[in-house]
């Protein structure tokens, strides 16, 4: 990439360029955060470790201590519930003990372990005592395990088991190994969220069934758990009634007291709080009353198991809530006041709550994400700046987002951050536009070195919140109804002709990037506009009819909303799919894919490359024996991001 000139150059020494393996492999990520008895526990996914995820645990505000992994090497805490997991694990405390139990990756296993230690406080770094080995209750077997609980009291676990095409509810004992699953509800097909009423009488739980996806149509269901051996008075409370048309998500249900429980649904068109009172002598009956009711979510789609955005803390609740992809905390007060908490964080998830204290995973455009721990009374917070290159970065170096608001499909406004170049004055305005996937996810606005590394080097990157994002209110959604290939494309095309209009990009040097669905949002920009010049993509999707007949469960009906039902759309599914609209590319395009995905198949991708490249259009195939749908490793996000700048580089003639 040329400099104007001396002045250029003598810019180009005042900064540096954010190398590759410093986006990833010293930035392990943090997930689940979980607080207990003034201990804070969460998961830390390592890519320098193979993408190894382990448990961690400290005491409250003692940053500077080194946590206690619970999980050394080699467990590797994942499960693979609903082909996506999450809900990997569970604790819980008894007196001075903790209980753990969790999925380990190797053999899909149910594991329990317990230490001593937790009132240790008078210690300046307190350990945890090991009280036995990890004991295995689960055989071997076709089934995953996740979303559950643990009762140290009945020594029970109980979560969502997935076993060949439904899920169901069952128990295992704390107490015995290589046990069978003890059934006590099957569902008609998906159920997510357990949760436990304080005094264990009641469980409630959130259900939906295809071909709807969880954060389109799905139900709140409770019963009344008899010794944890079976479920009775099993009713319907809340969300989608099979009488009603209106399709209406829930999310996250939790017990205030054994006859109150909050919950999160659209009702109203933005995933907003519901109190249900619930009224056990009249056969679980209850009512509702809003107590958060504004034009944000509090909500996220279900993808994984384990979010969390509503935590209760005392007689509080807090709840995060999210509008226009920055995050915000509140808390509600037991009186109905709502205090908005200031906090310096754009991005908030994993909110774990009690006892007057609060902690979640925080980040903002100059922070990455990051272990929060926030005080409710004081209204004050704390975190530990986490030690790696990003803050050997002073502020000049980063660049922060700017919102980009432009006229969509059907002129509707729709929203982008902009991430202009470190002002090196390249003779070039080079433009990287990069597609989310979901397509249901946001863009948001904390640090994301990835995006840095392109800055650093000059460039500007688009994050397009294209509709059906999450974020922005259920219409802004269901944009996408139907329009998937079409609605997304125009939004993203229509984007980059603001930014040439606005002069802040170059239209001979715009490059487009995506994952999974964002990657066939990318291919359908390549094969219905000429702005792009070169591509990346990561595992995308290729072929829709292909991937009906091959994807996972959970899933399987995704296209249904997405496209339409094939009976009546064939002609969709085959014009949309970008292997169909091999003539329409030219396109040079490099391609990343995971011998073991199990979302999209490998040949879909392989083809594609093959019939690109029978084209004369300049294709790379890079396969990664160790990856899925999703890539873990240090080593292969390094090799990913180095030849793709190195790809886009020599196409662009940069």
């Amino acid at each position: 990439m040329k400099l104007n000139g001396s002045a250029s150059e003598s810019l180009q020494n005042n900064y540096q360029k954010i190398d590759a393996e410093n986006v990833v492999s010293l930035t392990p990520k943090l997930k689940e955060t979980r607080l207990l008895d003034g201990w804070v526990a969460w998961l830390e996914q390592r890519p320098n470790e193979g993408g190894r995820t382990t448990i961690l645990i400290r005491r409250w505000g003692q940053f500077d201590c080194q946590p206690k992994e619970l999980t050394p090497s080699p467990w590797n805490i994942r499960s693979r519930i609903h082909g996506y997991g999450g809900g990997a694990f569970t604790l819980e405390s008894a007196g001075d003990k903790l209980g753990l139990a969790w999925v380990d990756a190797s053999n899909d296993c149910l594991w329990f372990k317990e230490w001593s230690g937790l009132q240790n406080v008078c210690e300046e770094n307190p350990t945890l005592k090991e009280l036995n080995n990890p004991l295995c209750l689960s055989k071997l077997n076709d089934w995953h395990l996740g979303d559950g609980l643990i009762d140290l009291g009945k020594m029970i676990w109980l979560g969502v088991m997935e076993k060949e095409d439904r899920d169901y509810l069952v128990t295992f004992s704390l107490l015995d190994k290589l046990q069978e699953p003890k059934i006590i509800y099957r569902a008609a097909d998906f159920i997510g969220y357990p949760k436990l009423s304080p005094n264990t009488r009641n469980l409630a739980w959130v259900e939906w069934q295809r071909p709807n996806m969880p954060w389109d149509k799905s139900s709140l269901m409770v019963g009344r758990l008899l010794d944890f051996e079976r479920l009775d008075s099993i009713q319907l409370l809340a969300g989608t009634c099979s009488k009603s048309s209106k399709l209406i998500s829930v999310f996250q249900p939790m017990w205030l007291k054994n006859n109150q429980l909050l919950i999160s649904d659209d009702q109203n068109g933005w995933w907003n709080l519901k109190l249900l009172e619930i009224d056990n002598a009249q056969g679980l009956r209850s009512q509702f009353k809003n107590i958060f009711k504004i034009k944000a979510e509090s909500a996220l789609p279900q993808w994984v198991a384990g979010m969390s955005t509503i935590a209760k803390s005392d007689e509080d609740i807090a709840v995060l809530s999210c509008k226009e992809s920055i995050w915000s905390l509140n808390l509600i007060s037991n009186c109905g006041a709502l205090i908005k908490i200031d906090i310096p964080f754009d991005e908030m998830s994993y909110l774990d709550a009690n006892n007057g204290r609060a902690v979640l995973i925080g980040s903002n455009p100059f922070q990455e994400p990051t272990i929060v721990e926030i005080d409710l009374k004081k209204k004050s917070y704390n975190c530990q700046r986490r030690k790696n290159s990003a803050y050997s970065l002073p502020k000049k170096l980063i660049s922060p987002g700017e919102d980009l608001w432009f006229k969509g499909y059907n002129k509707c406004n729709t929203h982008a951050w902009y991430y202009p170049p470190l002002p090196i004055l390249h003779d070039k305005s080079p433009l990287i536009v990069k597609v989310h996937s979901g397509p249901t996810s946001m863009a948001s606005r904390g640090l994301n070195l990835s995006i840095q590394f392109w800055t650093s080097r000059g460039w500007g990157v688009l994050d397009i919140n294209y509709s059906g994002s999450t974020g922005f209110g259920r219409e802004y959604r269901d944009r996408l109804r139907n329009g998937w290939g079409n609605v997304d494309a125009f939004d993203c095309c229509a984007a980059v002709q603001e930014l040439i209009k606005l002069g802040k990009a170059s239209r001979e040097y715009i490059a487009i990037e995506g994952s999974s669905a964002g990657g066939f949002t990318a291919l359908r920009c390549l094969s219905s506009s000429d702005l792009f010049r070169v591509a990346s993509c990561k595992y995308p999707v290729t072929d829709l009819v292909s991937m009906l007949k091959t994807t996972h469960r959970f899933e399987e009906g995704y296209l249904d909303y997405l496209v339409g039902n094939i009976r009546d759309n064939y002609s969709n599914y085959f014009e949309r799919s970008p292997i169909n609209n091999i003539d329409k590319i030219s396109t040079p395009v490099i391609f990343f894919h995971g011998l073991k995905d199990n979302v999209v198949c490998l040949e879909q991708v392989r083809k594609m490359a093959d019939k690109l490249n029978a084209n004369k259009v300049p294709v790379e195939f890079h396969t990664f024996k160790n990856e899925g749908h999703g890539f873990r490793d240090a080593i292969s996000n390094i090799k990913v991001l180095e030849l793709t700048e190195k790809f886009f580089l020599k196409h662009l003639r940069l």
